[in-house]
């Protein structure tokens, strides 16, 4: 998925963040870092505990989707589980430090260690995003209104607002490089949002991916993560279960349902959607397949009804395959 950074400590080639003036920038480069270690949230959280630290994977997601300055604690154990040894991550305490009193970045000609200036892979870090909250529309502002907490809260700074995501590693949908929270709703029924539900047919006993209305579907929050061009992994982030990979089943009593598994691996086909533009380039419309059968995901007869499941079948451009794709802030932290 990136490239391995070896986890040695002082490593040259990692990202340094010493040139990063504001929150915005210096999430930039420990987004910079994570991708330079070639680790994925789970294992990084599991680096972590082996470390004594507590840093879940959810956690993870969602201060790298935030633009505010990430506590110190978050900064000294994610640095070390990305590889960086006692000296690297004492300095990216260091710059977390100067950024939360003020002080003024280093002029743009000043070197960091070793002599090169500080900058994430492929270039500089980005110039300063502006203070500007964007606009939301209504369902946005009802997702704000309804979002729990992941018990991250401590974690990280809330202060500075979002800003628009810089990269888009699916076509058609402005997803952060690392990630974004997201609500996906049936096109024809946009009221409802895809979460968790049941077999109604009774032949599997465990949850499943289904379409409920939206006011109802405030857990798990959705996080989608990219893997490659146009694949995502559809991630449900609950405060009390963990983080489940919605999987295809592919035989058994659950046969073409989505189950969501704890078991998460970037490598898991099961678990790789390829998401495709659906209609005009604008209307954010999407179809998803699975990458294991490549299918396409609809609903079991075409059921526009409260509990209806997602299921995957041969791809036939009805309207039960289109699918909004919504990018909302990230659920609030107390």
């Amino acid at each position: 998925m990136s490239q391995t950074g070896g986890g040695t400590a002082g490593p040259v080639n990692a990202p340094q963040p010493a040139e990063a003036g504001t929150p915005a920038e210096f999430t930039a480069a420990l987004k910079a870092l994570r991708t330079w270690s070639g680790l994925t949230y789970r294992q990084l959280e599991a680096k972590a505990t082996a470390r004594g630290d507590a840093l879940p994977a959810s956690t993870i997601a969602t201060t790298l989707g935030r633009t505010g300055l990430p506590r110190e604690r978050f900064v000294d154990a994610f640095t070390r589980a990305c590889g960086l040894g006692e000296e690297e991550a004492h300095r990216w305490l260091e710059v977390r430090r100067r950024i939360a009193t003020g002080a003024p970045a280093p002029a743009s000609g000043r070197t960091g260690r070793g002599g090169s200036r500080a900058s994430t892979p492929g270039g500089p870090l980005p110039a300063r995003a502006p203070r500007v909250r964007r606009a939301a529309g209504p369902v946005v502002a009802a997702a704000l209104g309804i979002a729990a907490t992941l018990g991250a809260g401590s974690l990280f700074d809330t202060s500075a607002p979002p800003t628009a995501p810089p990269a888009m590693p699916v076509s058609g949908l402005r997803i952060l490089a690392v990630g974004s929270w997201a609500r996906i709703h049936p096109a024809r029924t946009p009221g409802l949002c895809l979460t968790e539900g049941r077999d109604r047919r009774g032949h599997y006993k465990t949850a499943v991916a289904a379409q409920r209305p939206c006011a109802k579907a405030a857990l798990p929050h959705v996080f989608l993560e990219p893997l490659a061009k146009d694949i995502v992994q559809i991630q449900w982030h609950h405060p009390r279960f963990g983080i489940g990979c919605l999987t295809v089943l592919r035989d058994g009593p659950g046969r073409d349902l989505l189950e969501p598994r704890d078991d998460c691996a970037d490598d898991d086909r099961a678990q790789r959607f390829r998401v495709e533009p659906f209609g005009p380039p604008a209307a954010e419309r999407f179809r998803i397949r699975p990458v294991v059968t490549g299918q396409c995901l609809s609903l079991r007869d075409q059921d526009t009804g409260d509990g209806a499941e997602v299921v995957q079948g041969r791809c036939s451009g009805a309207a039960d395959q289109d699918f909004l794709i919504e990018l909302i802030p990230p659920p609030q932290a107390h």
